[in-house]
C-alpha cells in the first residue's frame, strides 16, 4: 500500500486555431469529441498520460477534417508532409519526426522514437526507415492526398500568382470561460492552421502532451513548423505542465512559446492565466497569433487563442465538454 494522492485524469484537446467556417463547425467538435472519448478511456482505467494523447491524436490524424494525417495541406508540389511530437513530463523522454510522406500515423512513429531509440529525433526517409523497422506500414504518399487539398491549392497558388495577399481577419483572445478578453486588430492568414494537439494528467500525477501536423498550406517541401519541435508547439515536463499549441509556427519557434508557458506555471502563474499570456506575448512580440492549451500538474488548465475560432474539448471525470470558442 501507498499513501501516495492519487490525481484527477484530465485530458485536454485541441483541433485547430483558424477561421474555421460554420460548415465545418460540427465536423471539428464531433473530431474532437471523438478524440476525448478515446484518450479519456485509458485515463479512466489506469493508463498513462502518455498512452491517452497518443490515442487522442491518433484519432484526429485519422480524421480528414483535421490538418494532420490524411486530409492534410499539401506543399507547393502537391505532397503530404507531416511533422509530430510526443513528450513524457515523468521521464522527461521526447519523440519527434518530421517531414515523413509514408506514414499515416506520425504520431505513432513519434511514440517509436520515444520508446525505442537513443536519439529524440528522425526527418524524412530516415524517420520512415526508423517506424517501419520497428513494424509500421508504409504508405503511398497519395493515400494521404484528398481531392479537396487539390483544389485549396491550386487556389491559393493562383492567389499568389495573382499577387493577392491572404484573407486577413480581426483576432481577439479567448479563454476557458469563454469570456473575450482583449479584441486587436491582427492580420494573418486564415486558412492553414489546423494542426492538432492533447495534453494529459493521469492519476500517477504523470504529464504528457502530443502535437500532429501537415504543416502550411503551401509550404515549401522540407519546411518544418514549431509542432514538433520540443519547447515551441509542444512540451511536458511534471515540475511544470504540459502544453500544446496551433497556429503559424516560424513567430512560435522564435519565442520556444510552449516553454515559455510552461516556465510561468512552473513559476507560480495559474495555467489559465500563462496560457493568456503566451498569446498575448506571441501576438505583441511578433505578431504572431495561433491557439495554445495547458495543464498543470494539479490539474488545473488553460487555453487561449487570438484567431477567430479554437476546436477544443476537455475530459474529467466530471464529464466531456467541446467547444469552438468562437
Amino acid at each position: 500500500m501507498t499513501n501516495q494522492a492519487r490525481h484527477t485524469p484530465t485530458l485536454l484537446v485541441h483541433g485547430g486555431a483558424w477561421a474555421i467556417p460554420a460548415d465545418a463547425a460540427a465536423a471539428h467538435e464531433a473530431g474532437v469529441r471523438n478524440a476525448l472519448e478515446t484518450g479519456y478511456k485509458i485515463l479512466a482505467r489506469g493508463g498513462t498520460a502518455l498512452d491517452a494523447v497518443e490515442a487522442a491524436v491518433t484519432v484526429l490524424e485519422d480524421d480528414p477534417t483535421f490538418d494532420a494525417g490524411r486530409g492534410s495541406f499539401l506543399t507547393s508540389d502537391g505532397r503530404v508532409q507531416l511533422d509530430a511530437l510526443l513528450m513524457d513530463g515523468g521521464r522527461m523522454k521526447a519523440g519527434g519526426v518530421a517531414c515523413v510522406e509514408r506514414l499515416r500515423n506520425p504520431i505513432q512513429a513519434a511514440r517509436l522514437v520515444l520508446e525505442q531509440s537513443p536519439h529524440v529525433y528522425f526527418v524524412g526517409a530516415g524517420a520512415e526507415q526508423f517506424a517501419a523497422s520497428h513494424g509500421m506500414a508504409l504508405i503511398d504518399n497519395g493515400e494521404l492526398v484528398l481531392d479537396r487539398e487539390r483544389e485549396r491549392l491550386t487556389a491559393a497558388q493562383a492567389r499568389e500568382a495573382a499577387g493577392l495577399a491572404d484573407i486577413t481577419f480581426s483576432g481577439h483572445i479567448l479563454h476557458d470561460d469563454k469570456s473575450p478578453e482583449t479584441a486587436f486588430p491582427h492580420r494573418a492568414p486564415m486558412d492553414s492552421h489546423d494542426t492538432v494537439g492533447a495534453v494529459a494528467l493521469d492519476a500517477e500525477g504523470n504529464l504528457a502532451a502530443a502535437t500532429s501536423t501537415g504543416g502550411t498550406l503551401n509550404k515549401t517541401p522540407g519546411r518544418v513548423g514549431d509542432s514538433s519541435l520540443i519547447g515551441c508547439g509542444c512540451y511536458a515536463d511534471n515540475l511544470s505542465a504540459a502544453v500544446s499549441l496551433t497556429g503559424w509556427g516560424e513567430p512560435i519557434m522564435k519565442l520556444v512559446l510552449g516553454k515559455w508557458a510552461t516556465d510561468r506555471v512552473a513559476g507560480g502563474t495559474a495555467p489559465e492565466v500563462a496560457a493568456r499570456e503566451a498569446i498575448a506575448y506571441l501576438f505583441n512580440r511578433l505578431e504572431g497569433h495561433g491557439g495554445i492549451i495547458l495543464l498543470g500538474p494539479d490539474g488545473r488548465f488553460g487555453l487561449a487563442h487570438n484567431t477567430p475560432a479554437m476546436a477544443w474539448g476537455l475530459a474529467t471525470p466530471a464529464g466531456l465538454h467541446t467547444g469552438l470558442t468562437a
